[in-house]
């Protein structure tokens, strides 16, 4: 068995020439391998029994020479895979699962129906150009770029993808490489594998973004520690599967979707801060505030689409007033385009800010600057931290929205940063408890977030047709008004029947 451990890059047709020269500039000896026409077909039983059991099976073939190979389920964080691997060769294009050991399957797998009912589901065809390549350090990588295409059916998308895997040595020679190519080329941090377009190009699901953030699966035997790297790796994964989505089809919700998952990462290093020393994300964090900063727009941009809609009810009203519709629009016209955000995901310090999570994560750098306190923290079970956390909060909100205040505008606005961190908390631990109880409690607070974010909107509206003298933007200013009352009363409503809400963590 191997265990890949590989960094996966995206690069596009003007790159792929730079790459010899960058290994030459970069490594103390390199070993150019001849190139390879390689066909590969992957295989699963029409009900994907293998896939959802998270295992890959493929043949390659080669010269005339047949192999076939077991990816086990594994995981992938920031373009880095890690994946237990199994190859044996075989006679022909076919695969024989037979023949890998038993010991390798999960329990209770029904070898004999899944061997008897294996087809081809589609096929990776590629050329492979591979490099041995030895740092100053004197570890071992193996660099393969692969350019060819991924075929279901009468369908298809280019593969175009440089892999930096470590064969012997010290894993931060990996991360070294990699910082080279992200200085030197636009490229990207790859999440998903050649096996995970291909399935969903053969069934049909297109990759699609995320309606809100979801819930860190934990379980309640975890540690702390556990539960810091497995909200980790989920913002991370969240964060790149949503830039891949928007690579796929740019759309404002989908940025919004990027957003929500770097807001995330950052709260994590505020949540676990028993265990995560602020020195030790310093400059994480000043990077992650510089990505939040170019997406500070969406939020606002989405907003006045929404309202500009011809569907929505506010339309009519706005486009009757002729300045507030171009005001509007020369807003709309100075947002970053398509383009500016594809290139902000292409550059090097956006690149670099993902590699640097992924490499905190694995090497758990968190625990070079632990003290005895933070070690016994580190072990405390999750779900006593979680309940202990959640009552503080509930207690907090409570003193902030007393039942017998009346809110108005300006309170909703100033409870965001608290409401939003409430509801960040629950999105990290808040599996640990009964998901319908979670579900009854956070509803009414979510909407009432949302509201928030609709005020937010209409304020800003306000603002727009402030100081231009203008009579009709005066009545639109006092229309505006009137709509944020009815928002508010509303929301008061929510606020009111959420104070007798049963806290699901009790």
């Amino acid at each position: 068995m191997d265990t890949e451990i590989e960094l996966k890059f995206l690069l596009s047709d003007n790159e792929v020439p730079l790459v010899p020269g960058l290994l030459m500039q970069f490594a103390k000896t390199v070993n150019n391998k001849p190139t390879k026409q390689l066909q590969n077909a992957y295989f699963d039983t029409p009900e994907r029994h293998l896939r959802k059991l998270d295992i890959g099976l493929r043949t390659r073939c080669c010269n005339d020479e047949c192999e076939q190979t077991i990816k086990l389920a594994g995981e992938v964080v920031g373009g880095l895979h890690q994946r237990p691997e199994y190859n044996l060769p075989i006679e022909g294009g076919k695969p024989n699962i037979a023949l890998f050991d038993a010991s390798i399957w999960p329990t209770g797998m029904d070898m004999a129906f899944i061997s008897a009912n294996l087809q081809p589901i589609f096929s990776t065809n590629f050329t492979r150009r591979k490099w041995l390549i030895e740092t100053e350090n004197g570890s071992q990588l193996e660099v393969v770029l692969d350019k060819g295409e991924v075929t279901a059916g009468n369908q298809s998308e280019p593969i175009s993808e440089l892999e930096v895997e470590l064969i012997e040595g010290d894993r931060s020679d990996v991360f070294a490489f990699a910082e080279h190519l992200i200085s030197q080329l636009g490229v990207r941090l790859g999440l998903y594998s050649k096996a995970a377009r291909g399935y969903r190009m053969a069934d049909n699901k297109p990759l699609i973004a995320n309606k809100a953030l979801s819930f860190v699966p934990l379980s309640k035997r975890d540690t702390q520690e556990q539960a810091l790297e497995e909200s980790l790796g989920y913002a991370i994964r969240f964060v790149q599967k949503h830039e891949q989505c928007y690579f796929d089809e740019p759309k404002l919700k989908t940025l919004k979707r990027m957003l929500d998952g770097i807001s995330l990462i950052r709260h994590i290093f505020w949540l676990f801060d028993e265990i995560v020393e602020k020195e030790a994300t310093e400059h994480l964090r000043k990077e992650l505030k510089w990505l939040l900063g170019e997406l500070s727009w969406v939020e606002n941009a989405m907003q006045l689409k929404t309202y500009t809609s011809k569907r929505h009810a506010y339309y009519k009203k706005i486009n009757n007033a002729p300045e507030l519709a171009q005001v509007i629009t020369d807003l709309q016209d100075v947002q970053p385009s398509e383009t500016d955000m594809q290139d902000l995901f292409h550059c090097a310090r956006y690149n670099r800010l993902l590699l640097a999570l992924t490499r905190f994560l694995l090497e758990r750098t968190w625990r070079k600057t632990w003290n005895q306190k933070a070690v016994i923290a580190a072990e405390k079970p999750i779900v006593e931290v979680a309940a202990q956390l959640f009552e503080r909060d509930w207690q907090q909100l409570k003193q902030m929205v007393l039942e017998d205040k009346s809110f108005n505008s300006n309170d909703y606005l100033q409870l965001k940063p608290h409401l939003e961190n409430t509801m960040l908390n629950g999105n990290c631990l808040g599996s640990l408890f009964d998901k319908e109880d979670r579900r009854i409690f956070r509803t009414p607070w979510l909407d009432i977030l949302y509201g928030v974010y609709e005020l937010q909107t209409l304020s800003y509206l306000k603002q727009l047709c402030v100081g231009h003298g203008d009579e009709q933007l005066e009545e639109i200013q006092k229309w505006l008004e009137q709509k944020a009352n009815f928002l508010v009363t509303a929301m008061e409503q929510s606020r009111v029947a959420s104070l007798d809400n049963t806290p699901y963590w009790r």
